[in-house]
Parts: structure tokens; C-alpha cells; sequence
């Protein structure tokens, strides 16, 4: 068995340890989502953790971990023998995998066996695997949506439910739940957020003394992994002790009346959604309580709790930064301040225990290399970072004033404020979009956006099954082993039921698409402050992205070329960032946007196949820069993207009473169709599906 990282050697991140730490001793407090950068030793420190959790007493071949003391009534391997000798090992942390089935994850019933032999077997999940223990999913953010909706339920009613036709298994699962992910790969729904009891965030730390420390310790590590857990023997040992004192101290702490009216106020002056606020922070407050050794719970207590169940739960769309206000926190906790216990302070933050556990000063060597150091206090994230000066609104004089000249192609590029390039201007305020979907039915990722066969979804036919049976169409069963009872020798009133009868269920619902944006960003949508109106439909249509589950790239052009401003994510919030801080002036390369984004889409198309993708360009139609045809060449770049049978909406972002009507030419080359910026808000929009397929068919013909 390999050495593990020991729990007390990861220094720095007082939070992160702190919060698995609470959940250690009250799993009730709901688990702990790690939001942080890549090689910051997430991982290490929870798997440092499991280490530190008591032994526990499990009834003797029993594959759900049931405790002899109080045995599951219901567990599928039970009745246990209450007075049989039970085993003693440690506590199990087990990791789901981001590529996980739902099969593997709560367990598979063999429907075979139950429909031919009337036999309910059962094979256990990670769920079960995980009772009692750890249950670790890195990149959570990464699961599908529906493996996340059973885990979370699992979690929060304690138990793990499998029905397949009928047939149903119930089984204990009370875990303690830990996921971490990384927000540049993508957010979790607000209403997945709020499942879990705490947020932290972590950061590298900048101060070179504590990353060579990093360095120090984890070359420490590699060199002797026996001798570095040695080292840490005593402290590991100290640490589990006042686990276990504190999980015994906390059936007697107290949450006096004034204290929860504290917690009660502060859920409200922060305005977050429901009630699992109030109950996350009641009982983080307790275990922060035992943790500190008091049995009554104080103002300090509640104050770090909100610091650690709130800010996640603040988020209104994901656009917002999670963070807390830390003056308005202190505000009401003052404001509905009771009387304190005696002996009542500040608890002690620092979840290790004093001696040599820390003896070269804070810092983190996490065997994958993570970055220590500090993390920044709850409250203090930093803002939505801006994109600069906004330019100011239209006004008489402006309104009417003529674009810049072009300047010739063999001029310098534009360089400076001097040049004619213009600072950032503000997203217009985003919208609800209908929406835009790709014609035909795909097999990609699950999600919102357009019609595909997935797992789940309403049947629509049945077919021979390709390996595990996992949805059985129980009529086509039927009907393909009725004509052969006769022949099998039935007897009774039972079917009999052969392998080669039985069908697998065919379903239809929404996947998930790419959505690449190509936004002109040129001068021409600079005149008139188009571009703050442009910012804001783009904005509205990423908002879209994000709750279809969809990836998205960014692409932009201006002056002389193309940019890959961002690369496919599932990040939203990135592509909203990037798009916040783009500039504009200059040419308009508009064959050097679509050929940048051919290539892309080339290179997506090899690395996820089944995720088709949608293409929406955002431009006036003018082509003014890129070669000595620009418009000549912009068309030939377009029906490379038509030859590939790419669909694509053209947002016409031209404006004034003179219209060129470029963009529906492009729209045309796309072999897509085009949509002003009004359209997009409004009704008419709702045939824009239909429009783009029938192009398709108008071409084909």
C-alpha cells in the first residue's frame, strides 16, 4: 500500500484543512467543495484526511459497511445477527471518477436475472463502497448533470435508491462529501451549489519562501515516503486524537436562542435562497464549537461559519464572483449580538495542534506539486475583474460622426491609443435569448440545446442491446419472446425469457453543443457605440450556453488578423472575462475569423467527435482588411464552414437607416441565416431553427 501525504505536513491553506476538518467531526455539516487553480494540493490534502478518521467497527461480510452496533434494517446483504463478531478497519475514502456510469456510481441490478429467473441481484456502487467513509469526486464540475443529482441526494438523505422496472434496492449511504474542481473548466449550478455545506477557495501562494518550502517537502516526500509520514507521526496522531474528543464533545454543545437568531439574520442580510443556509451554518457553528473544546457556541463561531457556508451560495448567475461582504457580516452580527457565555473568544482557526508540526513556517508540499501559502480570507475575493474605461453614451454630437478613415493595407498595424484603437467598452445590460439550436439529432454530451439520443429522455423505440442491458423496453421484450413459448416448452403462466429476446430501450432528449463565437471587434463596431449592444447580446447568448451546458470558444478579429481570444471551455464565466476586456479599432480581417475558427472547429471535431457544434458570427457583414479581395476571400472561407456542414447564425449587428445587407450575404455563405440584434430578443426569432434547415434543404435540392 502506498504512503499517503500526512494531513499535518500540507501547511498554509488554514481553510481548506479547517472545513474537512469540521465535516471530520459532524458529517452532518454537509461536505466541503474545494474551488481552486490546478497543483494547489487538493487532492493530497483529502486524501490526507481519510488518514485521520477513527477506525470503524463493520458487520463481518457485510458489502454495505453496516455497523454491528445499529445495523441497516434494510440493507440488502441483512438481517444482520446483532450478536455476531464484527471487523474492525479503517475508514475507506473512495474517489468517482469524472467518466463514471450511473451503474458504477449506485450500484447495477441484473435485469436479466430478475426477468428470468426471478432473482434480485444486486451489485454494489460507489455509494455503497463509500458509506461511513469518503466519498471524493475531482473536477465535479466535470460530471454529467445527472450524476451529480444522485449524488447529492444520496448525500443528503443518507441512503442510495436503484429501481429498474420494478425491481427497487435501497441501501445505507452516509458519507462524508468532498468534490473540488477548477472554475477556468466550468461552474456547478447555483442549485448544485448549494447542496454542499461548504465552499473554499484556494490559490498558489506568491511568496517564494513558502514555494520552496513547496519544493522542499514534496522532493522530501518522493525521496523517502516512509521516513517523511515518520516524521509526521506524532502530529498525525495528536490530530486524530482531538478528532475523536471533539466528535465525543458534540452532542453536549449548545446553540443558545441568541445565537441562532444570528445565524437567522445573516442568512437574510445576505438574501440567499431557501433554508439549507441556516442549517449548514447552525451546525458548522457547533462542530467549530467542539473543535475549539466548548460545549456553547459563540458570535466568533457563527462568523466563521458564514465565512464558509455563505459565499457559494451567493451566486445569482454565473457571471457572479462568490464572495462576502466581511463589513456587512460584521454589521449584523453586531447588530443582533446577545449576551456571550463566559469564557467565550475567538476559537482557535488553526486546526492543527501546537509542536513541531510546522517547524520551517507555512507553505504547502502536496505530493502533485501543489502550491501552498495562504489562502485569501472568505470575504475578501476579489471583484469581477473590469474591463477598463467604458467609452461614454451616444449623445447629439457624437451620433452622426463618421467612421475613421480606413488606412491603407500597406500601412504600420495600429499601435496605442494613438493608432485608432479604442479602450473596452461595458457589456450592454444581457438578455434572455430564444433558442438557437443545431438542425438534426446528435449523439453528444447531455444538455439543453438540441435534440440527440442520450441515456435519458423520452423513449422513442427499442433495439437489441450493445453490451450490459441498462433500460430495458419491456413491451419489445415481450413481443420478441412470445412467438417462441411453444417452442421453449412453457408450461406455466411465466414468460420465458431468453438473452436474445431482451431490448434495449432507445431514447431521445438534448445534448450539449460547442458553441463558437466569432466576434467582429474592428472599428466599424466601434461607430455609433454599437459595441457595448454587441458585448451585451454576446453576454446573453454565453448565459444561454451556460444553462444548456453547453462549451463555448471565443474567436475575434480586428486590424490585420485573427485571435483565438479563448479556446473551447465550459467555462462561461472565462469567455464572458475575455469578451468584457476586448478592445476595438482597426480593419476587418473577416476571412481571417473564419478561417480561424475552421481551424478550431477542425481541431475540436478530433478531439470530442460527438459534440456538434454552432457557429454564430457576429459582425456587420463588412470586410475590409486580409488581402487584396477581402470580401472575395471572406466568402471562400465561409463555405469552407458550409462544405462542412456546420450550422451558423449570423448576428447582424448593422445599424442606422442605410442598410448594406452584408451579413445576410454571409448568413448565405455560411449556409446558415442571419439575425439583427432586435430579432434576437424577439419572437420572430423562434423560427430561426427551421429557417436554417430549410436553407439546407433549398441548397440540397
Amino acid at each position: 500500500m502506498s504512503t499517503r501525504y500526512p494531513f499535518t505536513a500540507v501547511v498554509g491553506m488554514d481553510d481548506l484543512r479547517l472545513a474537512l476538518l469540521l465535516n471530520a467531526v459532524s458529517p452532518a455539516v454537509g461536505g466541503v467543495l474545494v474551488r481552486g487553480e490546478k497543483g494547489t494540493a487538493k487532492s493530497t490534502i483529502v486524501r490526507g484526511l481519510a488518514a485521520l478518521l477513527p477506525p470503524m467497527d463493520v458487520v463481518a461480510g457485510c458489502r454495505f459497511s453496516c455497523d454491528p452496533a445499529s445495523p441497516d434494517p434494510g440493507c440488502p446483504d441483512g438481517p444482520h445477527d446483532a450478536s455476531a463478531a464484527g471487523d474492525t478497519r479503517p475508514a475507506r475514502m473512495v474517489e468517482l471518477p469524472v467518466g463514471a456510469s450511473e451503474d458504477r456510481l449506485v450500484g447495477a441490478l441484473d435485469i436479466e436475472k430478475a426477468l428470468a429467473d426471478g432473482v434480485k441481484a444486486f451489485e454494489p456502487g460507489l455509494l455503497a463502497d463509500a458509506h461511513r467513509g469518503i466519498l471524493y469526486v475531482d473536477e465535479v464540475n466535470l460530471l454529467h448533470d445527472h450524476l451529480i443529482d444522485l449524488l447529492l441526494d444520496a448525500a443528503a438523505m443518507g441512503s442510495s435508491y436503484v429501481e429498474r422496472e420494478g425491481v427497487s434496492v435501497r441501501h445505507a449511504a452516509r458519507f462524508l462529501l468532498v468534490g473540488t474542481m477548477n472554475p477556468e473548466e466550468g461552474e456547478l449550478r447555483p442549485q448544485l451549489l448549494d447542496r454542499f455545506g461548504l465552499t473554499v477557495e484556494v490559490a498558489a501562494s506568491r511568496e517564494p519562501e513558502q514555494r520552496v518550502e513547496v519544493v522542499r517537502r514534496r522532493l522530501a516526500f518522493e525521496d523517502d515516503p516512509a521516513a517523511f509520514a515518520a516524521r509526521w507521526a506524532a502530529e498525525e496522531t495528536a490530530l486524530r486524537g482531538r478528532i475523536t474528543a471533539a466528535r465525543e464533545l458534540l452532542p453536549r454543545v449548545v446553540l443558545g436562542d441568541a445565537v441562532l437568531l444570528q445565524i437567522a439574520a445573516t442568512c437574510a442580510a445576505f438574501e440567499v435562497d431557501g433554508m439549507r443556509a441556516d442549517i449548514v451554518m447552525a451546525r458548522t457553528a457547533t462542530a467549530l464549537a467542539a473543535w475549539a473544546g466548548r460545549t456553547e457556541v459563540t458570535s466568533e463561531d457563527v462568523r466563521q461559519a458564514a465565512l464558509l457556508a455563505l459565499p457559494h451560495r451567493r451566486r445569482r448567475n454565473p457571471f457572479d464572483a462568490p464572495g462576502l461582504d466581511q463589513d456587512k457580516l460584521d454589521e449584523t452580527l453586531e447588530k443582533f449580538k446577545g449576551e456571550e457565555p463566559e469564557g467565550s473568544g475567538r476559537p482557535d482557526d488553526d486546526p492543527e495542534p501546537e509542536g513541531p508540526g510546522d517547524p520551517d513556517g507555512p507553505g504547502d508540499g502536496g505530493p502533485d506539486g501543489g502550491g501552498g501559502g495562504g489562502i485569501p480570507p472568505q470575504g475578501d475575493a476579489p471583484a469581477p475583474e473590469t474591463s477598463g474605461t467604458s467609452e461614454p453614451a451616444e449623445t447629439a454630437e457624437t451620433a452622426d460622426t463618421p467612421e475613421a478613415p480606413e488606412v491603407p493595407e500597406s500601412a504600420p498595424a495600429p499601435r496605442g491609443a494613438g493608432s485608432g484603437e479604442r479602450a473596452a467598452v461595458g457589456a450592454g445590460e444581457p438578455f434572455r435569448t430564444k433558442m438557437l439550436s443545431v438542425p438534426g439529432l446528435g449523439q453528444g454530451a447531455a444538455g439543453r440545446r438540441s435534440r440527440a439520443r442520450t441515456a435519458h429522455g423520452r423513449t422513442t423505440g427499442a433495439a437489441r442491446p450493445r453490451g450490459a442491458l441498462t433500460a430495458l423496453h419491456l413491451t419489445a421484450t415481450v413481443r420478441a419472446a412470445a412467438p417462441h413459448q411453444r417452442a421453449r416448452g412453457r408450461t406455466g403462466r411465466g414468460l420465458v425469457v431468453r438473452r436474445d429476446d431482451l431490448r434495449q430501450a432507445t431514447r431521445e432528449g438534448r445534448e450539449g453543443n460547442l458553441v463558437l463565437f466569432v466576434v467582429d471587434a474592428s472599428g466599424s463596431m466601434a461607430a455609433r457605440q454599437r459595441m457595448g449592444a454587441v458585448k451585451g447580446a454576446v453576454l446573453s447568448l454565453l448565459l444561454d450556453a451556460y444553462q444548456r451546458r453547453d462549451k463555448v470558444g471565443l474567436v475575434t478579429f480586428r486590424g490585420r488578423d485573427a485571435e483565438v481570444a479563448l479556446p473551447p471551455t465550459s467555462s462561461v464565466e472565462a469567455a464572458a472575462a475575455r469578451l468584457e476586456r476586448l478592445p476595438t479599432g482597426g480593419r476587418t480581417p473577416l476571412a481571417a475569423g473564419l478561417l480561424t475558427a475552421h481551424d478550431v472547429l477542425r481541431v475540436e471535431r478530433l478531439r470530442d467527435p460527438s459534440r456538434r457544434p454552432l457557429l454564430v458570427v457576429v459582425t456587420d457583414g463588412r470586410a475590409t482588411g486580409g488581402g487584396p479581395d477581402p470580401l472575395a476571400l471572406a466568402t471562400r472561407a465561409a463555405r469552407l464552414h458550409a462544405a462542412d456542414g456546420t450550422a451558423a447564425v449570423v448576428v447582424d449587428c448593422e445599424t442606422g437607416p442605410v442598410r448594406l445587407g452584408l451579413a445576410g450575404e454571409l448568413a448565405l455563405g455560411l449556409g446558415g441565416t442571419a439575425v439583427t440584434l432586435d430579432e434576437l430578443r424577439a419572437d420572430a426569432i423562434a423560427g430561426l431553427v427551421r429557417d436554417v434547415q430549410n436553407h439546407r434543404s433549398e441548397r440540397a435540392a
